[in-house]
């Protein structure tokens, strides 16, 4: 029986068989050479390529896990941050535009073409554009710490946006009879607006969230982390397509789970 040699990953780029392959136009065999994890033999004077199964899965079981875990990181705290600053300014822009509670009509107009400005700018711009922003905040412009910030600024547009459309939603005639019945600013925001919208402020959050994702992986193709990173590293450059396929997988069973939670939460807060 023929004796089966490990292949380096670390020697496959300047090893001759990568130029061989390369040329020859044996994809199958190409793909499982940049990939590291498979074995070679000699079997009737050729060259056969077995991929090394145990090498694959044990590494695909290390880092798949970790790179959930990364993603839920980035997207919990850029959540979190993305909602409390998105709450603020989407309340802004709504009691202060054309008739409502703190009309300011001018201060509205201009609050409303900064977040479209902020909303215009792609997101792998945007990235590229904080990485002077994430090292001045976290000391770093690469991993998952440092990919928080671009996806927090990125959401708060969107987040003011959709609570904004949220808020608008609810009928004049419920502000007018809090106003008669002598209730002040603050507590027609707090003890009805606010109260009277949670479906709706509910089904905005799990929006942004999704959207977070999303962004998420598109951070991890530049140095982020998380499933965007893995799915880049070693689904795309490697040319391992299940490994994309096994990424994608996580990130509509997160997708799934989040939405499932929403819709949940809004229709217990929905009154209707």
């Amino acid at each position: 029986m023929p004796s089966i040699q490990p292949f380096s990953l670390l020697s496959s780029s300047t090893d001759p068989g990568f130029f061989r392959l390369l040329f020859s136009g044996e994809w199958d065999a190409l793909a499982r050479h940049l990939s590291g994890n498979y074995l070679t033999t000699v079997r009737d004077g050729t060259e056969i390529y077995l991929m090394n199964m145990e090498a694959y899965l044990t590494h695909l079981t290390r880092t798949l896990p970790q790179a959930t875990i990364d993603t839920l990181y980035m997207v919990g705290f850029a959540s979190l941050f993305a909602v409390l600053f998105g709450i603020v300014v989407g309340m802004t822009l709504y009691v202060t535009q054309r008739g409502g509670i703190y009309a300011l009509p001018g201060f509205n107009r201009l609050l409303g073409a900064v977040i479209n400005i902020g909303r215009s700018i792609p997101f792998v711009v945007l990235i590229l554009l904080l990485f002077p922003l994430s090292r001045l905040i976290v000391g770093t412009s690469i991993g998952r710490t440092a990919s928080i910030v671009p996806l927090t600024i990125a959401a708060i547009p969107f987040m003011s946006r959709v609570i904004e459309a949220a808020l608008n939603e609810l009928g004049r005639g419920i502000i007018e009879a809090a106003v008669a019945a002598g209730a002040t600013p603050r507590q027609i925001i707090w003890r009805v607006v606010l109260p009277e919208c949670a479906p709706g402020l509910v089904a905005g959050f799990t929006l942004t969230i999704i959207n977070l994702i999303t962004f998420s992986a598109m951070a991890g193709m530049i140095g982020g982390g998380g499933l965007g990173h893995i799915a880049h590293m070693y689904g795309v450059s490697r040319f391992r397509t299940d490994i994309l396929v096994y990424t994608i997988i996580i990130l509509v069973i997160l997708v799934q789970i989040i939405q499932a939670i929403g819709q949940m939460i809004a229709r217990r807060l929905d009154k209707r």
